[in-house]
């Protein structure tokens, strides 16, 4: 299975475990023609029948994976996947509710890297697709056997950037060799106090938006919180406000953690086994 690590994993099930596996030959990029992030395209197919893809990316460039590459997704018809095994990596990207929008800046950047990884990935080769069947990057308007009925997706002004932008931007940026990795530097881990993270609990959301009482602690542990699918990008600015309570309650959760009342969640407050087992997976210390 492959997972895109710059991603947050957002994983659609019984989608990932049932469907067939699929050999990814090509690359298709979709409009969502809604502003929606990656976080509410998961909460709408995880709740709905309707046809997912493998990636969704919002206007600030922040992306979720929903599916492995390697597993079918339901977006492009006929190239889902073909009787030899071969099908498309599929990729939504938010827009204005007409579709009639450009690719953000954040966008196009993105995508480009998203690109560039399937390239080095699955091997798709660095050209448009010149058939409904043939490997490369396209955009779901261009074959019409990526769509039963035809579309505009993913909009006019994306389909020029497709062509004068993002697919040159793919093979320049693809054409360069990966940069080394560096060598692994004798660092110490960050650390997060759990007093100032309570007492930032407690005072933000009382504060202006995006007030922070300790910023840089909160922006430690909200970026964890994005890294497992719990917040979106756009809410990571070190203010522990109501928007980042919620997902501090479902980590509770996932930690076996409940309400005072049978059937009430958790209090959304971190005590030090939550917030130290959150460090553990995302590399900070929790001190007293």
């Amino acid at each position: 299975m492959a997972w895109y690590k710059e991603a947050a994993r957002l994983e659609l099930q019984p989608e990932a475990r049932e469907q067939p596996t699929i050999r990814p030959t090509q690359l298709i990029f979709h409009s969502i023609v809604a502003p929606w992030d990656e976080h509410r395209l998961y909460a709408y197919w995880k709740n709905s029948t309707s046809l997912e893809s493998h990636f969704g990316v919002d206007f600030d460039g922040s992306l979720g994976q929903y599916l492995p590459t390697t597993t079918r997704a339901d977006a492009n018809y006929k190239a889902n996947r073909r009787p030899d095994g071969t099908g498309a990596i599929s990729v939504e990207t938010a827009s204005n509710t007409s579709a009639t929008d450009p690719w953000t800046d954040e966008q196009l950047e993105t995508l480009t890297d998203l690109g560039v990884w399937a390239h080095r990935t699955h091997g798709i080769p660095l050209r448009a697709c010149r058939s409904a069947a043939d490997p490369g990057f396209g955009i779901h308007r261009l074959h019409r056997d990526w769509s039963p009925s035809g579309t505009a997706c993913p909009g006019d002004k994306r389909a020029a950037q497709f062509t004068a932008e993002l697919l040159p931007a793919i093979v320049a940026r693809a054409g360069k060799p990966a940069a080394p990795p560096a060598p692994p530097a004798p660092a110490k881990p960050p650390t997060v106090s759990l007093a100032h993270i309570q007492a930032a609990q407690r005072r933000d959301p009382g504060l202006p938006q995006g007030g922070t009482t300790y910023r840089a602690e909160g922006l430690i542990v909200e970026t964890a919180l994005y890294r497992e699918g719990l917040l979106a990008k756009r809410w990571v600015d070190g203010s522990l406000g109501t928007r980042t309570r919620p997902a501090v309650s479902e980590w509770q959760e996932r930690c076996g953690y409940r309400g005072r009342r049978p059937g009430e969640p958790a209090d959304g407050i971190f005590g030090r086994d939550s917030l130290t087992r959150l460090g553990n997976r995302h590399g900070f210390r929790v001190v007293t």
